[in-house]
């Protein structure tokens, strides 16, 4: 568990040299600006519509006796509530729209690490539609569930004793989420979703590990602009050696023509 985490974390540091040694800085340009421009409208729009959630949280409050510190409270409520769901909701659409990049970066990485190379045929619309599709399909289905247990979450650190491990958890939710959106782009080349969502519950802290330092970048803002290409990366390096590791009879195996 602790080394998995270590190794998703860690793997970065690889990723850097990675993309300088391999020249590869052409793919963070395009989707750099598009995590830019989505985050920046999305910390906008959560920013202003914090304010009315928390006024139609205090509207819930009958009473003139502590008014004013039932509005505090409900203002810092629904900014936290639009952070917190707008990275959900962020992490998962950025990881559609830049996957047309992200494929083919996370390719070139793995035929360096493998030395098994595929005829570079271009940008190609057909499969460009085609992880856009697939890259849907995966955040439609994780989307769901991180909303879930995130909202239940939440409700549950709304008790003060539990308000501390709630943060900590809904944290982890989420790295694993955006962890696992990075690992498939590698894993898209080799399995089905299914197949996919397999293998990441097998590698949770990878995925995790992953996702959390991914986090942790877009936190500093300007994160944005270099966090999906280097997260891809990180991910590739790691997930190769883990496809490698796979056994040729595994169930995981042949599920690919199933995408």
């Amino acid at each position: 568990m602790i080394s998995d985490f270590i190794k998703g974390a860690s793997s970065y540091f690889k990723a850097f040299s990675i993309i300088s040694e391999m020249r590869l800085w052409k793919y963070l340009l395009v989707p750099g600006l598009l995590s830019l421009f989505l985050g920046g409208s999305m910390a906008a729009a959560a920013w202003g519509l914090s304010d009315n959630l928390g006024l139609w949280l205090q509207s819930w409050y009958p009473w003139e006796i502590g008014a004013g510190v039932i509005a505090s409270v409900a203002g810092w409520i629904g900014l936290a509530l639009m952070v917190i769901f707008g990275l959900v909701i962020y992490k998962h659409i950025i990881l559609v729209v830049v996957s047309p990049f992200m494929s083919p970066l996370s390719q070139k990485v793995e035929e360096r690490l493998t030395g098994i190379s595929t005829p570079n045929k271009g940008f190609q619309t057909g499969k460009a539609i085609k992880d856009i599709l697939r890259g849907l399909r995966v955040a439609l289905r994780n989307i769901t569930r991180e909303l879930f247990f995130v909202s239940i979450l939440f409700i549950v650190g709304l008790i003060p004793v539990f308000g501390w491990i709630s943060s900590i958890l809904i944290f982890l939710v989420q790295a694993y989420y955006a962890g696992f959106g990075n690992i498939d782009y590698t894993l898209e080349r080799h399995y089905s979703v299914k197949g996919s969502t397999r293998f990441v519950k097998d590698n949770r802290w990878l995925a995790i590990g992953n996702g959390t330092v991914f986090l942790l970048i877009l936190m500093t803002g300007i994160g944005f602009l270099f966090a999906p290409p280097l997260a891809t990366v990180a991910a590739t390096l790691e997930a190769t050696k883990r496809l490698e590791n796979v056994p040729s009879n595994s169930s995981f195996k042949g599920e690919a023509d199933l995408v």
